[in-house]
């Protein structure tokens, strides 16, 4: 298309008189669309439906309600279903859709500070009324949407490629070069088939006449797919009989469709492409539909430090090797995603992957830098770019929208800025300023950084939005809409997710950008209903016969990392608990003063608790030193304590989310969900409510270890999670073993009583000796019986057993370095003659030397978690060139790790030789 110079409207954008609106693509000498707002004190009331709750008229249109309070045809059939339910029965059934959401672990949650305890922060809430859409309309809504994503990457391939709309005046140079989602380096990069937008989303709201228009485009890493699906998946269970008795299309055959493109993006021919879930990790927003959607669609979910590249092509880094990845699907923002060639402060991308790009050996989903098309600036200028990209008219309008980078739309803004809403042009998800919110002094700071930068601002039409019936507090109440639908490229063109996010704002007369999931409100189901009979299909089902495999060992290096500390936190809260009722129980049933807690508060202090240089022999320091010790393990805040334990283990379970069953992480929220309440610092100590707690953290902890233990598949993650369990339980066996040492000789009963009552091995020792505990019987359970699963054989015993399986095939028959580390473990403890022990630090000849024995299977533990760490957990440096054989490896892994984690340190002097380097 040529250049044109006549005065107008030019290909797209102003360069006359009048700027150019994306409503219509006409001048401002229309006048500014607006929605009626009604004022009546009517109130609904759904003939047959709900009659006994009213439902406000609302202002403007509603999509339950007409004008006169009538309900639309389509929602007649849905209330009255809903009518034959209870008011209270609806609310008790949404009390178990709650208790089901929060239990799957994907409630919209959005995550505090990472560095707090690991709890969620404010809950996006679901609604259970659905939104049901008309099939003529959601027809409508299919076309309107395909069309706008194939135009979105054509102006994608445009600008990445040969840049004919900037060359031809369709486009602004500065709308593309103040666009910080332009990436330069990604220039000339062409992925299979010239597909830049493999996922789009697009959040529509109604107009004053019931149509739909487009409030913001979704490019980068468009999210909510996922929670949309859960929303269905919990609406249809707690509403089944009304879920069955409308034709709603499912949702399932989208994310088939989705899958299928996925594995034809693989740029080499395989049969089975390695397709990566790429998250930011667990401190994102959006991390657990991240994980729902990898499990869902059977993908393996990654972060950037499991990729690596080497030679422009990106590997998957596992504990067998580098495995080639084919298809990444991003929820990275794209210039994180290298920090070599885009963000060097990115810590969460992976060095070399634009080369990779470049060279054609990995397909990215969505390819980097499309965040440059959902700039609110580039609306006004799409129904032209249309008509000269697609040859056709737009078919779904967008909101009114003026980009001040043109000098007659700036001018506008200010002078109407009082109706207007005023954004930055090139972030769509930053919050908007509504001008008529704005006092004096506020308006004119606004208006002064407008003028200093006016290209990083859009004015935009204040359009009221449409209402939907929301329940809450067992009625009805109008809030505001906006559905989010999904696209996903599939050949040569788009699918569209028959459904949607539907989010409601947290009060009336929200504006459209403040409605979403960080800035509260709530989502609900969206009803596409059917002309037809829809199939009862719930999961993406593959289309080919696979091979059957079993035993792979493309577990990520990290993911091993975590499922080890999973079982090492989880293990490590149960000990501590176990301490913790102890100490309560004798306190509270004998009194203080007694010798078995004086042993037990010697203990905490070992495990850091308390100063290990107090005597806690007498009453009132025993009362004092548990009161502490009760404060410091509720405490959060305390990395030592319980709190903070139970916390890394909710922390380490999200991290590896997709590797747990549902029932796995139930119990993981379960156990978070119990609270720890700190007594005062002076009065009275209460110690029935601590004990009522730890007794439930016991069941909790209990169930998720039998869970562990049956629920996974016993491959590489189970075996990680349980050398942690064994470690960890090897290690808390070595520290009661220690409190022997401690005590006089003469005054060990109480110790004995505490080591067996603590590692739940009282009930075996008195049915075998009918008699109060001895030294050599109790070291021979807690030590030397390989029966008994608390004691340190049994742990050493299936850690050998894990060691053997981990074996590589390549080791060709010979022990590896963590074998013979367990084999000098073994040795030592089965070699162990428990009637020839000695508590003295300097034992006569043919003694053994408690202490000392302690400290060598202690070091031993130590060497084997080292080995452990450099061998499966240290993956992110062993595969860097420079990193190689370099003398200082092992430093260099602490001090990856203690910035990995620097609120976790070792529970005790003791723990830190068990820990090694590992983190």
């Amino acid at each position: 298309m040529g250049f044109s110079r006549r005065r107008g409207i030019i290909n797209g954008f102003s360069w006359g008189n009048w700027p150019v609106s994306s409503a219509t693509g006409r001048g401002l000498r229309e006048p500014l669309r607006r929605s009626p707002m009604r004022s009546s004190p009517t109130v609904a009331r759904p003939q047959g439906a709900l009659s006994p709750l009213p439902y406000p008229m609302p202002e403007g249109f509603d999509e339950m309600v007409d004008a006169e309070g009538r309900v639309r045809s389509r929602w007649q059939p849905f209330m009255t279903r809903l009518a034959a339910l209870e008011p209270d029965e609806l609310s008790r059934r949404w009390d178990r859709g709650l208790r089901l959401l929060r239990e799957s672990g994907l409630a919209h949650d959005v995550p505090v500070d990472p560095d707090s305890t690991g709890e969620t922060g404010r809950s996006w809430a679901l609604d259970p009324i659905p939104l049901l859409v008309e099939p003529r309309e959601w027809r409508f809504i299919e076309r309107a949407l395909v069309q706008r994503a194939a135009l979105l990457n054509a102006v994608l391939a445009d600008l990445y490629g040969p840049h004919h709309l900037l060359n031809e005046g369709q486009l602004p140079p500065a709308l593309l070069h103040a666009n910080a989602g332009f990436l330069r380096p990604l220039h000339g990069a062409r992925p299979p088939g010239k597909t830049y937008l493999h996922f789009y989303a697009a959040d529509l709201a109604r107009s004053r006449d019931g149509l739909w228009w487009v409030i913001d485009d979704r490019t980068e890493t468009p999210s909510g797919a996922g929670y949309a699906l859960e929303n269905r998946q919990i609406v249809g269970r707690v509403l089944p009989e009304i879920y069955r008795a409308f034709d709603v299309q499912r949702l399932a055959p989208f994310f088939g469709k989705a899958r299928e493109a996925l594995a034809r993006l693989a740029p080499r021919p395989v049969e089975a492409p390695l397709i990566v879930v790429w998250t930011p990790g667990p401190y994102n927003e959006s991390h657990h539909e991240h994980v729902y959607l990898a499990r869902y669609l059977g993908l393996t979910l990654v972060e950037g430090e499991d990729m690596t590249t080497r030679d422009d092509r990106v590997y998957l880094k596992t504990l067998e090797g580098l495995k080639p990845i084919d298809v990444i699907v991003r929820f990275n923002e794209g210039s994180y995603c290298d920090p070599l060639e885009l963000r060097g402060d990115s810590t969460l991308g992976v060095p070399g992957l634009v080369g990779a790009v470049h060279a054609g050996t990995v397909t990215i989903a969505n390819a980097l830098g499309a965040r440059v098309a959902e700039a609110p600036a580039f609306k006004p200028f799409l129904p032209a770019l249309c008509r000269r990209l697609l040859g056709e008219d737009l078919l779904m309008p967008s909101i009114a929208t003026w980009w001040c980078g043109q000098e007659r739309e700036q001018t506008y803004v200010r002078d109407h800025l009082e109706s207007l809403v005023l954004r930055p042009a090139f972030n769509v998800r930053a919050d908007p300023i509504a001008g008529d919110s704005l006092d004096d002094a506020a308006r004119t700071a606004v208006l002064r950084r407008l003028d200093a930068r006016p290209w990083s601002y859009v004015g935009q039409e204040a359009v009221p939005l449409s209402t939907v019936p929301v329940w809450h507090d067992g009625r009805l109440h109008p809030l505001p809409l906006v559905l989010r639908v999904h696209l996903v490229a599939d050949g040569d063109g788009y699918a569209v997710m028959p459904g949607g996010l539907a989010r409601v704002g947290p009060a009336p007369g929200i504006a459209p950008g403040r409605v979403g999931r960080t800035r509260g409100g709530g989502t609900k189901d969206t009803w596409v209903l059917s002309e037809t009979p829809a199939p009862a299909v719930i999961t993406v089902r593959g289309t080919r016969d696979e091979t059957p495999r079993r035993g792979l060992r493309d577990l990520p290096s990290r993911v091993a990392d975590n499922t080890c500390w999973l079982g090492r936190y989880a293990e490590r809260g149960e000990d501590t608990v176990r301490l913790l009722r102890k100490a309560c129980v004798v306190a509270a049933e004998t009194g203080f003063g007694e010798p078995e807690l004086a042993v037990v508060l010697s203990l905490f202090a070992l495990l850091g608790h308390l100063p290990l240089t107090t005597d806690y022999s007498d009453a009132a320091t025993q009362e004092q030193a548990l009161r502490t010790v009760l404060r410091l393990n509720a405490d959060p805040s305390q990395p030592l304590g319980l709190a903070a334990t139970l916390a890394n283990t909710r922390r380490t379970a999200v991290s590896v989310r997709d590797r747990l069953s549902n029932d796995t992480w139930r119990a993981v929220a379960q156990i978070n969900r119990i609270p720890l309440v700190a007594p005062p610092e002076t009065g009275v100590l209460d110690l029935e409510t601590p004990q009522s707690a730890l007794e439930s953290l016991i069941m909790g902890l209990l169930a998720l270890g039998g869970l562990a233990l049956d629920t996974m598949t016993q491959a590489l993650s189970w075996r990680f999670l349980d050398i942690g369990r064994r470690l960890e339980r090897a290690t808390h066996g070595l520290d009661l073993l220690t409190g022997l040492i401690m005590v006089d000789e003469g005054d060990v009963g109480p110790a004995l009583d505490v080591a067996l009552d603590v590692s739940d091995s009282i009930m075996t020792y008195r049915s075998r000796y009918l008699a109060p505990p001895g030294l050599a019987p109790t070291l021979d359970l807690l030590v030397s019986d390989e029966s008994n699963p608390r004691s340190l054989a049994y742990q050493l015993v299936r850690l050998e057993g894990h060691m053997a399986k981990l074996s590589p095939d390549h080791a060709f028959g010979l022990p590896t370095e963590e074998q013979r580390c367990m084999a000098r473990l073994l040795a030592d403890v089965r070699t162990f003659d428990p009637s020839k022990v000695s508590l003295d630090i300097a034992p006569p000849d043919g003694q053994i030397a408690l202490g000392a024995w302690l400290a060598r299977v202690r070091q031993g533990l130590a060497d084997l978690n080292g080995v452990l760490t450099l061998h499966y957990f240290a993956h992110a440096l062993e595969t860097r060139p420079e990193m190689a054989g370099h003398p200082d490896l092992e430093a260099a892994l602490a001090a990856r790790d203690a910035e990995r984690r620097p609120e976790i340190g070792p529970a005790s002097p003791s723990d830190a030789l068990a820990e090694g380097g590992a983190s």
